[in-house]
């Protein structure tokens, strides 16, 4: 601190200047890095039609083809797609920076069936995986005791009715259906989880599972400050769009395809309301498939466009991703094969009466 002086007066502190530490600078920098990205992320948004619209217009092709109606789709929805998944995955990724995996078993842990399936299909609302990515933090929730019903909620909705799922569907087909699904799978997932619990099946775990010593989690001191949670959110980014960009750009491209080849009537007369086999068919036509909820909905924005009927379609998207054939595999190793069987059975019967009410409720 320095002084002011004069012959007449006596010396006068002058405070010093006010420096901002390197952390609150750091920080400053990483929050306006993140507003100016996302103002970025709006303008290039709102310019996706015009430019889908002058990138057709430029190919020798036309617009009002078959081909012209594929390509135009895909080039507005590609784009489109990787920025809804990019935002949504970036912000779920700094909401699940406040969380952890050792937090979570220690919420579930301890917990009764029932209110341990809610909360189970509630966290897994806020884990963006694929039902493979789901199957390591499943094995961990049964080697730590979490019972088996609570556990199979958590591993029903972390891929089916997870925050990227949700936020696609409601900026492609409303926030209507949206909602219903939500409303609709958390039901599938915390009843079904609660129907196994109530069967008590833990003896067809596998017996190393069986054997595995329960400790209870520990849990440390967590030190993370702002900057910590953007950067959360963008290693999300990396790990998830990087892992499913190629499946989002395949889904994609079938979605073209029916969107611009498919005839209407053939999609409504196999996936409409009138045949009531076609939700059946949907569910044993999704389960052999492998997709993540990123790349199968953009299938399902074409198909409900084509007139397919909306229960069919989810109930198709929900097999897909719950019930994914990888995913079996990999359970194997955890569960055996009549555990397994038990599960394809109860979360099947759950999907089959979604698909059915659905095209109840939205005629």
């Amino acid at each position: 601190m320095s002084t002011v002086s004069c012959a007449k007066c006596t010396p006068v502190p002058v405070p010093a200047p006010i420096v901002p530490s390197p952390n609150e600078s750091s920080t400053a920098k990483w929050v306006g890095a993140t507003v100016a990205g996302l103002v970025i992320w709006a303008l290039a948004y709102s310019q996706l039609i015009p430019f889908s619209d002058w990138l057709v217009a430029r190919l020798p092709v036309d617009p009002r083809s078959h081909l012209g109606a594929a390509i135009s789709f895909f080039a507005y929805d590609t784009p489109k797609v990787l920025m809804l998944l990019t935002l949504v995955v970036f912000a779920m990724g700094v909401v699940r920076s406040f969380f952890s995996p050792e937090k979570t078993r220690a919420l579930l842990a301890g917990k009764h069936e029932g209110i341990g399936n809610v909360l189970s299909a509630g966290l897994g609302i806020l884990t963006p995986f694929c039902s493979c990515s789901a199957v390591p933090l499943f094995i961990g929730f049964v080697s730590a005791g979490i019972p088996l019903g609570v556990t199979f909620s958590f591993l029903i909705a972390a891929p089916m009715v997870n925050e990227v799922a949700l936020g696609l569907l409601f900026a492609l087909v409303g926030w209507k259906v949206a909602l219903t699904y939500l409303a609709f799978g958390l039901a599938v997932a915390i009843v079904s989880g609660w129907v196994i619990g109530r069967l008590h099946l833990e003896n067809w775990l596998e017996e190393w599972v069986r054997n595995l010593r329960t400790t209870p989690a520990e849990l440390e001191p967590e030190q993370i400050g702002v900057v910590d949670r953007i950067k959360a959110g963008l290693e999300a980014v990396r790990d998830i769009v990087g892992k499913v960009w190629l499946w989002i750009i395949a889904g994609i491209a079938v979605g073209a395809f029916i969107h611009g080849f498919v005839p209407s009537s053939l999609l409504a007369e196999i996936m409409g309301r009138d045949a009531w086999w076609s939700v059946p068919a949907a569910v044993l036509l999704g389960i052999p498939m492998y997709s993540n909820a990123a790349g199968i909905i953009p299938v399902v924005e074409a198909l409900l466009t084509k007139g397919a009927a909306l229960g069919t379609v989810l109930a198709f998207m929900m097999s897909v991703i719950a019930l994914s054939l990888p995913e079996m595999i990999i359970l194997r190793k955890v569960l055996s094969i009549k555990l397994i069987a038990v599960f394809i059975g109860v979360v099947g019967a759950g999907i089959l009466a979604v698909g059915f009410l659905f095209n109840a409720l939205f005629q």
